[in-house]
């Protein structure tokens, strides 16, 4: 599948899951054209977005509810491997990813646990 209609298709998805209240933030990755493109439906559909530049090549497109976006815009100030753990925790969180899996790669990213650490086991403390 060529990269503007993998774009268009997770478009289409996205939108569906947002008017339906499932998500309330998104994000793709695309070509600066791509994102133009993007961003004009978008704006027809009223829907909030932030462009975040990665390369001459390449941008990240969030987008979704306004306090989410708005959120996204205060926190995402530089590329995304640069952010914290605590800044890519949330970011995960709001975009909606798998709640223990976050909770994982934030104790990975902070150093808090080892990556051969059990994750099964129950653990008080």
């Amino acid at each position: 599948m060529a990269r503007s209609a993998h774009v268009s298709v997770c478009f289409g998805q996205y939108v569906s899951e947002y008017q339906k209240g499932v998500r309330q933030l998104f994000l793709l990755t695309m070509t600066p054209h791509e994102a133009m493109a993007l961003q004009k439906r978008l704006e027809k559909q009223f829907i909030d977005c932030y462009v975040q530049e990665v390369s001459i090549t390449k941008v990240n497109v969030f987008f979704g509810r306004g306090p989410c976006v708005k959120t996204v815009r205060a926190i995402v100030t530089k590329p995304l491997y640069e952010l914290t753990p605590e800044q890519d925790f949330m970011i995960g969180t709001l975009l909606g990813y798998d709640r223990e899996q976050q909770c994982l790669r934030y104790l990975t990213r902070a150093g808090k646990r080892s990556l051969n650490q059990a994750t099964s086991r129950p653990h008080c403390e």
